[in-house]
């Protein structure tokens, strides 16, 4: 997917572009019916809230699932980002944001790329985020707020806040934030599953805790400009990526059709069931790497997917991360 000169020209003037109905009712089942089975895992990268016992983010879902790393070379990212970011693109950081019923704690205001640089020192603000609405994101559960056109203003001073959630996040004054808003007011992203928001990364931005019944699960995909690369990494991989690696897009129905032969071979892995639930391995689902006969190699990897030991070796990763979950 191309984007238009006005979108573009929006992009640049006010920080985002949002998109009603982005990816199918299919598409969002394949990824929302995902979830339970990344969420139920007791991993270091299965950061929980303070209160209840809910995940609050879960990070580098791609690089152990093989939807999620098939999501990562979906079109409709790679070719938005390398036209706003005017560059080849690689993953810095990927994450799912949980906001579960009732225990969904607050994210505080910040810009995403204060802490790019604080923590991970990247060299420019040309890196910006990509969020798929997994569930219904309404006024009442806690849906993302973002300031139109703060992300031109450079990097405000900021406040390492340790202590408000289960994550530490370099947080702004209330000063700052009613000043940035009485000047370019409030956009309140709401819409229903399969939506996406696409916004820069020094877009100052936040979100209420949620106290409804209903879950307001959001995937972000955080794309920085290859020539943006972090020099000196300081932050575990999981949470800052190394591999700088360009993103090979793949074709746009490798999602749906992955799924689709995935169930042909009788996993069940999006029926939510505990028969057959599959976590693959980076190395086994190399979906869109490859830097030539990417059809070819595309389609290998599937076939690759389905055959016996690769199935063996994931039923023994699933039933690994199944027990890890019960204790």
């Amino acid at each position: 997917m191309k984007l238009t000169p006005e979108q573009l020209k929006q992009f640049d003037e006010e920080g985002y572009l949002f998109f009603p109905n982005y990816f199918s009712p299919e598409e969002t089942a394949i990824l929302k019916g995902s979830i339970p089975e990344v969420f139920a895992q007791r991993r270091e990268e299965n950061v929980r809230e303070k209160t209840g016992d809910v995940v609050r983010t879960a990070f580098a879902v791609h690089t152990y699932h093989p939807v999620f790393e098939a999501l990562v070379h979906h079109p409709r990212f790679v070719e938005p980002a390398e036209q706003m970011l005017r560059d080849k693109t690689y993953i810095h950081q990927f994450k799912i944001n949980g906001k579960a019923a009732f225990d969904g704690d607050v994210w505080q205001w910040h810009q995403d790329y204060g802490t790019w640089a604080r923590d991970d020192g990247m060299p420019q603000a040309r890196a910006m985020n990509i969020a798929v609405f997994l569930d219904e994101v309404m006024p009442i559960n806690g849906p993302l707020l973002l300031v139109p056109g703060s992300h031109k203003q450079g990097v405000f001073e900021a406040g390492h806040d340790k202590l408000t959630t289960s994550y530490p996040l370099w947080t702004l004054d209330n000063d700052t934030v009613k000043k940035l808003v009485d000047e370019g007011g409030i956009f309140e992203a709401v819409g229903k599953p399969g939506s996406v928001l696409m916004f820069h990364g020094n877009l100052v931005h936040g979100s209420a805790g949620n106290i409804t019944p209903y879950p307001r699960k959001i995937v972000y995909l955080t794309l920085n400009a290859v020539s943006n690369y972090i020099r000196t990494p300081t932050r575990k991989e999981w949470i800052a990526h190394t591999d700088f690696a360009p993103i090979v897009p793949t074709d746009a129905d490798a999602l749906t059709r992955y799924a689709r032969r995935f169930r042909q071979a009788g996993l069940g892995a999006f029926s939510g069931s505990r028969e057959g639930r599959a976590v693959g391995g980076k190395g086994d689902f190399e979906l869109g790497r490859t830097r030539h006969g990417a059809q070819t190699a595309r389609d290998g990897a599937l076939e690759r997917l389905l055959r016996g030991l690769g199935l063996l070796r994931r039923l023994a990763v699933c039933a690994h991360g199944l027990t890890s979950a019960r204790h």
